[in-house]
């Protein structure tokens, strides 16, 4: 499937902010113009957090959005992050411990209704914490051209003391139907006796999902995965 990009001017969504606080955005749309991608089935549009609407919640800090429409009907998703956060109210082993959370959260705009959503976290942690979406990760592809979409997002979370691979994830969902790919990160950590760089981590498994479904799906996953598993 060949992608091509053009510009589109979206219509106005009102806001909804992070951290559980609702916001009001300003009457008047943006005048934004967006990034929008075009396949044989569907079209897509990155969005940002002015163009979230009010029935639609999100929690933390935005990080990346899509709005798309395909055969079934138009839908918004977008990912958020706590950062490293202190839950002053959840009990805790050690005293000095933090947690930071993950989320996606897909909904239909034909009735605001919450289609599926994705919570993935590290709790009491003492040392350091990593529980963050890859930069632009977030992808909306047709790979199988059904006309149903598929939305990709590729994360890492880790609780480590020491230098090493994080746990990665690619989670994709088409329509409600969720595959899953999970790993580590790719770490150098030397180089051998003729100067080739020596690393650690970097293998995954598919999910049954994954391994029942279109080689296609294999296909991009693998290649998503190489772009994004090596720690910087």
């Amino acid at each position: 499937m060949k992608t091509i990009y053009f510009l589109y001017a979206l219509p106005f969504i009102a806001f909804v902010s992070c951290k559980e606080e609702k916001k009001t955005a300003i009457s008047t749309p943006p005048q934004e113009v967006l990034q929008v991608e075009k396949a044989d089935s569907l079209t897509a549009a990155r969005i940002d957090s002015t163009q979230i609407s009010k029935p639609l919640e999100y929690k933390g800090n935005f990080k990346e959005g899509f709005r798309w429409k395909d055969k079934t009907g138009e839908y918004i998703v977008v990912t958020s992050e706590t950062g490293i956060y202190r839950n002053e109210s959840s009990s805790r082993e050690i005293g000095d411990s933090a947690d930071a959370e993950v989320f996606a959260s897909c909904y239909s705009l034909g009735n605001n209704q919450q289609i599926w959503k994705v919570n993935d976290f590290v709790k009491d942690c003492p040392v350091d914490i990593v529980a963050e979406f890859t930069k632009n990760s977030l992808a909306v592809t047709d790979l199988d051209k059904n006309g149903t979409a598929e939305i990709w997002m590729t994360y890492k979370t880790v609780c480590h003391g020491d230098v090493s691979p994080s746990n990665m994830k690619i989670i994709m969902y088409e329509g409600t139907n969720k595959f899953a790919m999970r790993g580590e990160s790719r770490l150098q950590y030397g180089i051998d006796d003729n100067n080739k760089p020596l690393f650690e981590g970097g293998k995954y498994t598919f999910d049954k999902a994954f391994k029942d479904g279109p080689g296609v799906f294999r296909e991009y996953a693998e290649k998503v995965w190489n772009k994004h598993m090596n720690e910087q």
